[in-house]
């Protein structure tokens, strides 16, 4: 218990929290300098976060990769008992294989480190560089088995691609033998899609994010991944970048499209795409600390499929937390909401 609120019944998991070493914001910085990543949604973001003299991203840059202290006075003042910690995005995601491979290594020993010196405080999910799938399993397995990290971050593309691709399978297969959950975070859109968002200043958090993600969201499930996977836990932050609210359409316009072939890519799948929130995906409050869309939610995938995130430290107010523990939810409601859903999905035991 934090002291804010001692007598709290329950503890308070924030399970969106991204984290990352000083070698990948150096090596950040070099990219950018040199111009040597094309995406245009690292330079947007990136460079904004890393370049901008605005108080509010160089504070955000700060808490990234500040010292464990600082982040646990931040939690102790906001009444957060713990997080689920995650290489921010864009992560290993925009880098070579050979530099992914080197950043996501530090970045679970580092994470490993900081778990085992705060094993009531932090927990966090393993990276990889997606480029090199047979290196991915390995190090996966390392990060899970050796160094007791809970699952994998997925920020979303890599480098235009979607964890969809026959070629991710063998990762898919090792989440589902290392009994860990995948977590697919959003990033900027691909090259390929980002352009009217940021023309427009949208291709960030605003929208440009959750299109892209939730454009992931639905190619893994109508791919039909989780009946090709069907011991395979996804989590999905921010409610789901919006798919809840558009679950009887989907549906809908999907069973139409498998009735008339339209689309090589559209099969049959084993239940209608709404039904995979209910029996395969998990959806986290991060961004949406909105008691409308939270409540909404719940009701349309089941309230034992939402729990509570902050999305810290881009996302850092201690108000909204309040907020969320204000929802008309009794105390055993409150208790899986905020703690007993992020034990049972990523098997936390401290």
């Amino acid at each position: 218990m934090t002291p804010t609120d001692e007598h709290r019944p329950y503890l308070r998991i924030a399970t969106e929290e991204a984290w990352a070493p000083t070698e990948m914001i150096d090596l950040y910085r070099r990219h950018l300098s040199e111009g040597t990543i094309a995406d245009i949604g690292f330079h947007s973001l990136m460079g904004y976060f890393l370049g901008s003299a605005h108080p509010q991203p160089r504070a955000v840059v700060e808490r990234l990769h500040a010292a464990a202290e600082r982040r646990l006075a931040d939690m102790d003042s906001a009444g957060i008992d713990h997080q689920v910690m995650a290489l921010t995005a864009p992560g290993t995601q925009v880098l070579d294989a050979e530099e992914g491979a080197r950043i996501a290594r530090i970045a679970n020993d580092r994470l490993s480190e900081l778990c085992r010196a705060h094993p009531t405080r932090f927990s966090a999910l393993a990276a990889v560089s997606y480029e090199d799938v047979d290196a991915a399993v390995a190090e996966l397995r390392r990060a899970v088995r050796e160094l007791g990290l809970k699952g994998l971050i997925l920020n979303d593309h890599i480098r235009g691609s979607h964890i969809d691709d026959p070629r991710f399978a063998p990762l898919l297969a090792a989440l589902e033998e290392l009994d860990v959950p995948l977590y697919l975070h959003p990033n900027t859109p691909p090259d390929r899609m980002i352009e009217p968002y940021r023309e427009a200043g949208l291709d960030g958090a605003v929208h440009g994010f959750g299109a892209s993600a939730g454009l992931h969201l639905l190619r893994i499930i109508t791919s039909g991944i989780f009946d090709r996977h069907p011991r395979l836990r996804l989590v999905v932050g921010h409610l789901g970048e919006g798919l809840p609210f558009w679950l009887h359409r989907i549906d809908h316009m999907h069973a139409k499209q498998v009735a008339s072939g339209r689309y090589e890519r559209i099969k049959p799948l084993r239940q209608p795409p709404s039904e995979y929130f209910r029996t395969s995906i998990w959806l986290t409050t991060s961004g949406m600390p909105w008691a409308p869309a939270i409540l909404f939610t719940r009701d349309v995938i089941g309230a034992d499929r939402v729990m509570y995130a902050m999305d810290y430290p881009y996302q850092f107010d201690a108000a909204e937390v309040q907020a969320q523990d204000a929802l008309p939810l009794s105390d055993t409601e409150k208790a899986d909401f905020f703690e007993n859903i992020a034990r049972r999905v990523f098997r936390l035991e401290f």
